[in-house]
């Protein structure tokens, strides 16, 4: 397992808000996988779509930061 992946299992053990947007993140996933598999899509459709990867993006940019900033705080304690 990478130090990212070791970082990220952390993460979900540790942090109520980084397991709250992986799980967001998931459902905006599966139900734009849904949509998609639609051979006919309404205008509300379409719509819903372009906000789910808006969304989808907003969890994935504030989870990348959390993975930052918890990757740095971590090798400020580990000694050199």
């Amino acid at each position: 397992m990478s130090q990212r992946e070791t970082l990220i299992e952390r993460l979900l053990a540790e942090s109520d808000e980084f397991r709250k947007l992986r799980e967001e993140h998931q459902g905006h996933e599966r139900e734009l996988d849904a949509l998609k598999a639609s051979s006919f899509l309404s205008a509300n459709q379409e719509w819903r779509i372009s906000e789910l990867k808006k969304l989808k993006l907003m969890a994935k940019d504030r989870m990348e930061a959390i993975i930052r900033q918890a990757s740095q705080t971590q090798s400020t304690k580990t000694p050199a």
